[in-house]
Parts: C-alpha cells; sequence; structure tokens
C-alpha cells in the first residue's frame, strides 16, 4: 500500500522544536515566587505616592516605633516627685525668687504642670534628668544616662530636643566620647535661665498659681 505523505524538511524541523503546549495561568494571581519577590522589594514596584503604598506602610511603621522609642527612653527618666502638698509659705516663697521656686519638689511638680500647658516641659524634664546625672558614680551608668539624655533632648532629631546655642552644642558633642557627670552642665544652666526668664513670670501671673495660692489661703483661714 502507498506511504501517507512526509512532512517536508522546514515543516518536520518546526513540528519537533515547537514545546507542548504550557497550562494557561490566570494574569491576576501571581506565583509565590513573584509575590514574595514584591513584597521584599516593593520600592522597586512602587511608583505612585497612593495611601496603600507598602512603601507608605512600612515608613509610617518606622516613625511610630521611633516615638515610641523616645516615650520609653523619656519615661525612664525623673518624670515626677513625689512631695507632700506645699505650705501656704512656701507658696509666697514661689513668688519671691525662681530659686525659691526650683528649690522645693512641690514648687518644680507645679512649675512643670504650667510648662505642660506651654508646651515646654521637655525643659524641666532635661534640668531634672541632668540633676539626676550629677548623683551618679558609676561610670557605666554615667554614660548610658548621659546618651539618654543626648538621645531625649540634645540631638535635632528628638521631638523633645531643647533651645540651645551652637556654642554649648558643640562643647556637648566634643565630650560625648567619654562623657562625666556634669557634661551638659552648660547646657543645664542655658535652660534654667530660659525658663526663668521666660516661663516664670508668666507662671507667676497664671491661673494655676493664682488658684493654689487662694486654696491654700481659704485653708488657712478655716484652720
Amino acid at each position: 500500500p502507498p506511504l501517507p505523505p512526509q512532512p517536508m524538511g522546514s515543516e518536520r524541523t518546526e513540528t519537533r522544536k515547537r514545546p507542548p503546549p504550557a497550562p494557561q495561568e490566570a494574569p491576576d494571581a501571581p506565583g509565590p515566587q513573584a509575590a514574595e519577590s514584591r513584597g521584599s522589594n516593593a520600592c522597586c514596584f512602587c511608583w505612585c505616592c497612593c495611601c496603600s503604598c507598602s512603601c507608605l506602610t512600612v515608613r509610617n511603621q518606622d516613625q511610630r516605633s521611633t516615638r515610641a522609642s523616645h516615650e520609653l527612653r523619656t519615661d525612664q527618666l525623673p518624670t515626677c516627685e513625689e512631695s507632700p502638698t506645699p505650705t501656704l509659705e512656701e507658696v509666697h516663697a514661689w513668688a519671691q525668687s525662681f530659686d525659691k521656686l526650683m528649690i522645693t519638689p512641690a514648687g518644680r511638680n507645679a512649675f512643670r504642670e504650667f510648662l505642660r500647658t506651654e508646651f515646654s516641659e521637655e525643659n524641666m524634664l532635661f534640668w531634672m534628668a541632668c540633676e539626676e546625672l550629677k548623683k551618679e558614680a558609676n561610670k557605666n551608668m554615667i554614660e548610658e544616662k548621659a546618651r539618654m539624655i543626648y538621645d531625649d533632648y540634645i540631638s535635632i532629631l528628638s521631638p523633645k530636643e531643647v533651645s540651645l546655642d551652637s556654642r554649648v552644642r558643640e562643647v556637648i558633642d566634643r565630650n560625648m566620647g567619654e562623657p562625666s557627670q556634669h557634661v551638659f552642665d552648660d547646657a543645664q544652666l542655658q535652660i534654667y535661665t530660659l525658663m526663668h526668664r521666660d516661663s516664670y513670670p508668666r507662671f507667676m501671673n497664671s491661673a494655676l498659681y493664682k488658684d493654689l495660692l487662694q486654696s491654700l489661703s481659704e485653708k488657712s483661714v478655716e484652720a
């Protein structure tokens, strides 16, 4: 019987080279490796600034963790002093001088409460942290506390940075290699002076101080 016609040379080669048809995949369902690659390198695929962008999500999470770490470090420093209720004589003495206000825990607490209303509480927190540092004798603890104070109140990246001039900052930066208990003395004096000249007069005229004075005066009359 006659043989069936054979394909020509070029047709035979094409048939041999043609691979078997691959199963079709849904274009909207990327494989696990592609998804993994996209997740690990999100910025390469991000060309928009929409709020759902994974790059921005990661960035926002980093910023939240940075703020949380600042709050954690600040909480480790003295935040509130225990003190008895001030006497009427003490509150009257606060009006005589800023030094008499700052020398008592009750005075510092009342003044700090006022600073909080003016969003400048970091000045008192910094001053208190410097006082605590001066009491430290252990070298390792001095370095650790000095670094915490620097990160929380001196660094320009901190949300609680205090206002210091460039000369004081340069001195601190030079001495932070081997900090002592007095590494922040110049800065502490500058912040003390700032509170004295700027915030103290407003505190003496504030409702907070006047209400406290009136309350103690009424109790004194009743007694």
